[in-house]
Order: structure tokens, then C-alpha cells, then sequence
């Protein structure tokens, strides 16, 4: 039986055009007069707080409001008052923790969440504009503000309908310098991508439809697109890509895009940094089968690879200063007579045999045959770094929850300034251990190893499983859960967070 692949009916680049062609839900400029105004006051204020809470009660408040007002606590006070709604918002000092700070709130993730909500409420309210004062506050935090506002704006079902009309965009008069409301807006754009093309529906995404995609995007002449279709990767050996696909009537491919700045005098003495990202697009388990309520968000089983498709647009679109390779391992996997099977073996590019335990263990399966090309890059395609980013495992989430990322990693550098990087983004990453006994739970009598056993540990054996595959690079793996089950901060509930976009960004601009 010959697979094809399936035609969508409608435009995935249409659906995706409100993103790639980002524009802000806010329109940043000077305006004499507003509807709402918002004061915001860094850390460093926090000893005037009472003063400048008196100050602007005095000025902004009706009579009956201000006492009241003035003997508030709060971090954010909101008030309607003599000429319409303001806002009061101070950051505060971080609180510390004895886990050396790595939990502490940063001053861009409170802006960043505070602001979020700030928006929803002018939403509601129906204002058309807004002056923020910044006062006492950090580029990071003028940043995050900017980012909280987009992050909240989005609503996912208004870009799905084409012929929606788009809602009216916010008039804000801010008084930041345009270089760092530039940068909030190209990383607000990568979160944004990543959000959407994990939220859009198993209908419409699938590993064509993610390759159509990667040429619509509007990257320049410093990304080259290459793309391994099935018969290249079982040209190359790719056993377990293609078995993971095999059940599926959209073929298993690899996508990647290679960044080379040529305009950047220093991007020639420094090697590549190379990113794969699991792009399971639809995961029913396989004939290992899910339970219907297991499967019921398994669209998200490709958030690595839209957090690596976002990234490698936000390194294109800002100039990013030195080279990078983004692969996206792109399979679905789906049930019918040529699926894998408990008990087949495979073998992986990298040469290893591996026999299959669970069908529903195939994210580490799409990820080692990518992972191995990009690790074995020679010469100027090099890499220095090998960071993988997927929705691998239940267990992380049953540790962390969700918000925070398992970050499993070969090099003790690497990982702490990923770590350090996850709280200064609000986007934690919390260090995990490579228990290498544990490696015997994927012993196997009829092959190399399997992908996965044992019924304690699952996301310490999945990364061991990876560590195989990075050919002693230095490496990290980012087991992340991408989604928000409720509204927090920014974020709206029952969707995607483009997690971890934000932290990597934040890393890749300090290495």
C-alpha cells in the first residue's frame, strides 16, 4: 500500500499569515491624551512606594477613593478615577530562596505577567489607549512588559478564523528607547509562532503541512531550508524516524534550517549551535494505544519542534551573531497495519539497534536519528552545543508541574547557564540527575538497548536514551510540558506557552 500525502483544505500559510507577518496587538506611539494611564515602579523605588502611592491617589483619585487608597499593600492597585481608569504597579524585590536564587521572580517576569493581566482588564473595559510611565525600571523589565501585553492579546480562535476581523489595535504611549521595544517584539513574534503552530489542530498540521510552512516564512538569504524526505532518511539509516511515521499516511521527514550570519564580522569564530526539536505532530501512543483522555492535547506532542521553528525564525528575523542549525524531527504517530510493534527492532542512524518496548516511547525515537546528524557535523558545520527540546515525558511534569522544564545535561557550564537563564526569562529550567545505573532498565536480550523499561525514573531513562545519540557533545535536553492548563499571568488558560522559547532566547544571547 503506497502512502500519500493528504492536502489540507485550507491555507496553512493563511492560517499562520496573522503570526509570520507579525503585527502587535498594540500600537506604540505618542498620543496627547488617553483613555487609562499605568505607572509602574522598579525595584528601586521601593522606598518611595508610600510616597508615590500618596502623589498619584492625590491626583488621579475621587474624593470618597482616596484614604482607602492610600493604605493599600498591593503590588498592582487599580482605580477608576477623576479622568478614567489607572493602574499602580511596583515591582518588588525579589525574595530569596535557598536554591541560590534560580527561583527567585525576575524583574521581566513580574513586568511580564503583571502586564499581561493589565491588559486583559483594559480589554475588558473596552479602551482603545493607554500611557504606561516606567519608572526606575530595567530595559529587562520595559521588555517583559511589552511581552506580558502581546502574550495576553493572543486569542488563539481569532486566527484560525481567516475571515474574522481583526479587533482594533491599542493605541500605548510607553517611554522606552525603540531598540528595546524592537527586541520585545521579535521575541514576543518567535513565542507567538510557537504557540500558534502547536495550538493549531491535527487536521491541519502534520509533517508536510510543518515543511509547506518553513518555505513561507519569510526568511532571508542567511537561512538555507533542507529538507530529508522519507526516501532520504532511509537512504541515511534513520530506522527509528521512519518506524515511528510508519503507521501514518503522511510520511516521517526532517526539516532543517541552517543560519549562517554572513553580515556578522563575528559569526566566523564561532561554531554552530544545533537545536532538534521532537515534532511528533499527532501522537496516538501508537499500537501501545493512549487512553482517550492521554490523548485528547496529543496536537502538543510537537511543541519542541514549534519552539525550534520559532527560534530559528527569531535568530533570522533579529540577526542573531553567530551561526545555528534548527532540525525539526517530524513524524505522527498513528495506528494501522504497517505501524511498529512491541517487540520489533530497529536500527538507528547512529548504528544501534533498538527494540521497541513501548509504541507510545517514540518522541526519543524521532529525536536520536536527527540528533545524530546533527552531531555528526564536520568542519565549520561543527556544533559546539547540541540542545534537544520535547515533550517527552509524563514523569517531568509529575515532578516539576508544568511550568517548569527537566533540563538534563553532560556539561555542568551548559546547564547552569541554561538554569540562570530560565529565571532571569521566568521560564524555569530546573536541573535534573543522569543516573547512569539506571541505564540497565533498557537492557535488552534481542538488541542494543530499548527505548524505554522500568516502571520509576521515565524521564532520567528517556534522556539516557538521548545521551546515547550526542556523540560526547556538549548537550542538553529541555523535557518540557509547553501547554497551561489554567490562566496565569499572560497566559490564558487551555493552550499553548511556546515554553521554552523565551529561556533559550535568553541564552543564546549570552553565549
Amino acid at each position: 500500500m503506497k502512502k500519500t500525502t493528504p492536502k489540507t483544505k485550507n491555507s496553512f500559510s493563511a492560517l499562520l499569515a496573522p503570526l509570520i507577518n507579525y503585527s502587535p496587538v498594540a500600537n506604540f506611539n505618542k498620543l496627547s491624551e488617553c483613555d487609562a494611564i499605568i505607572y509602574f515602579f522598579g525595584a528601586k523605588e521601593a522606598k518611595n512606594k508610600q510616597k508615590n502611592i500618596e502623589a498619584l491617589v492625590e491626583t488621579h483619585a475621587l474624593d470618597f477613593q482616596i484614604d482607602e487608597l492610600k493604605k493599600s499593600d498591593k503590588k498592582n492597585i487599580h482605580f477608576i478615577g477623576r479622568n478614567g481608569p489607572v493602574w499602580i504597579v511596583f515591582e518588588s524585590a525579589p525574595t530569596n530562596t535557598d536554591h541560590s536564587g534560580i527561583l527567585n521572580e525576575s524583574g521581566y517576569a513580574f513586568a511580564r505577567d503583571q502586564f499581561g493581566t493589565v491588559l486583559n482588564q483594559v480589554r475588558a473595559l473596552k479602551l482603545k489607549s493607554v500611557s504606561i510611565y516606567f519608572q526606575g525600571a530595567t530595559p529587562e523589565v520595559t521588555e517583559g512588559a511589552v511581552v506580558g501585553m502581546e502574550l495576553a492579546s493572543y486569542v488563539f480562535i481569532n486566527h484560525l478564523k481567516l475571515s474574522a476581523v481583526k479587533a482594533e489595535p491599542l493605541n500605548v504611549q510607553l517611554n522606552i528607547k525603540s531598540e528595546n521595544l524592537t527586541a520585545a517584539l521579535q521575541k514576543v513574534s518567535a513565542v507567538q509562532i510557537a504557540r500558534h503552530l502547536t495550538n493549531l489542530p491535527p487536521n491541519i498540521v502534520n509533517p508536510a503541512t510543518v515543511e509547506q510552512l518553513a518555505f513561507d516564512l519569510p526568511f532571508s538569504n542567511n537561512t538555507e531550508i533542507i529538507v530529508w524526505d522519507e526516501k532520504k532518511c532511509e537512504a541515511e539509516g534513520m530506522g527509528l524516524l521512519i518506524a515511528t511515521g510508519a503507521g501514518s499516511p503522511t510520511a516521517p521527514r526532517m526539516v532543517h534550517f541552517k543560519y549562517r550570519p554572513k553580515a556578522k564580522a563575528n559569526a566566523k569564530n564561532k561554531k554552530p549551535i544545533a537545536f532538534v526539536g521532537k515534532g511528533v505532530t499527532f501522537d496516538t501512543g501508537g499500537l501501545d494505544i493512549k487512553p482517550s483522555a492521554a490523548m485528547r492535547m496529543m496536537k502538543k506532542d510537537m511543541g519542541g519542534a514549534a519552539a525550534v521553528f520559532a527560534l530559528a525564525f527569531w535568530a533570522d528575523s533579529s540577526g542573531y551573531d553567530r551561526p545555528c542549525d534548527f532540525y525539526l524531527a517530524l513524524a505522527e504517530n498513528s495506528v494501522d497495519g504497517f505501524s511498529m510493534r512491541p517487540g520489533d527492532v530497529y536500527k538507528s542512524r547512529a548504528g544501534f539497534l533498538v527494540e521497541i518496548d513501548n509504541t507510545d516511547a517514540e518522541g526519543r525515537l524521532v529525536l536520536s536519528d536527527v540528533m545524530d546528524v546533527a552531531a555528526k557535523k564536520t568542519g565549520a558545520d561543527e556544533p559546539e552545543y547540541l540542545i534537544d527540546i520535547a515533550t517527552l515525558t509524563g514523569a517531568i511534569k509529575v515532578a516539576l508541574g508544568g511550568d517548569t522544564a527537566g533540563l538534563f545535561s553532560n556539561d555542568d557550564k551548559l546547564a547552569n547557564q541554561i538554569v540562570a537563564a530560565g529565571q532571569r526569562s521566568g521560564e524555569p529550567n530546573w536541573r535534573m540527575p543522569l543516573i547512569q545505573k539506571m541505564w540497565g532498565d533498557l537492557g535488552s536480550q534481542f538488541a542494543d538497548f530499548k527505548n524505554s523499561g522500568g516502571g520509576f525514573g521515565g524521564a532520567i531513562t528517556a534522556a539516557l536514551f538521548l545521551q546515547k545519540f550526542a556523540n560526547g557533545k556538549k548537550w542538553a535536553h529541555l523535557d518540557v510540558y509547553c501547554w497551561t492548563d489554567k490562566s496565569t499571568g499572560a497566559l490564558s488558560g487551555g493552550s499553548a506557552t511556546g515554553q521554552p522559547v523565551q529561556s533559550v532566547i535568553e541564552w543564546l544571547e549570552s553565549v
